[in-house]
């Protein structure tokens, strides 16, 4: 068709040309928009995805810890009051007189036996329940695990040295049960990367046994 034809057709077919063209273009414009809606959505449902298996996983670790923790530590509270009892029963043993002992009778000399049996099965069921008991003397001073009493000076021991365990303590699993009451040595060497000579964590059922 000449320029001349082009110009010469009626107002109404250019116009409806002209229409027809830019519709055109909106569809394709559309069908981008569309495209762009339809990949931003895919990549929020997958990062939606993504976080749901995460926190999933999250949830699985919790729960196989909380699982974990409570068959190492359902015995906690029971196995500390079980210690007051053993601590009565060293006591009760202790503040026999070793001449009362040398000089009982046989039925004197079997109560102290069997006080002293039922005092080590306790121990021992205890300790196969996880419980095991601190006996920290002569080794350096922890206060996640012990609990410094007093301070005894001796130039010739490292300091921070535990010279005496007033009461053991006790631990299940990777707590402590309760923190051994100690004396701590000062005044001589620093031992290598010794731990401050610090008061540990205050107990209070320590101190009322103690």
């Amino acid at each position: 068709m000449s320029d001349q034809a082009k110009d010469e057709r009626a107002p109404d077919d250019i116009e409806a040309a002209e229409a027809s063209g830019e519709r055109a273009q909106g569809g394709v414009d559309g069908d981008y928009e569309a495209l762009v809606r339809l990949l931003k959505e895919n990549e929020e449902l997958k990062d939606r995805a993504l976080r749901t298996a995460a926190e999933m996983e999250n949830l699985r670790r919790r729960t196989a810890r909380d699982v974990h923790d409570a068959r190492s530590y359902a015995v906690a509270n029971f196995a500390r009051d079980m210690l007051s009892v053993s601590d009565n029963l060293r006591r009760a043993l202790d503040a026999i007189p070793a001449e009362a002992k040398a000089a009982g009778d046989a039925g004197f000399k079997s109560l102290i036996e069997g006080v002293d049996l039922t005092e080590r099965a306790m121990l021992s069921a205890l300790e196969r329940h996880g419980v095991k008991k601190l006996a920290p003397e002569g080794e350096k001073f922890d206060p996640n695990f012990h609990q410094a009493m007093f301070e005894v000076p001796n130039p010739e021991i490292p300091a921070g040295t535990v010279v005496q365990v007033v009461q053991p303590g006790y631990s299940i699993g990777e707590r402590v049960l309760r923190p051994a009451m100690v004396g701590v040595s000062k005044g001589g060497p620093k031992a290598a990367a010794a731990a401050p000579v610090e008061p540990g964590p205050v107990n209070e059922q320590a101190e009322k046994d103690a």
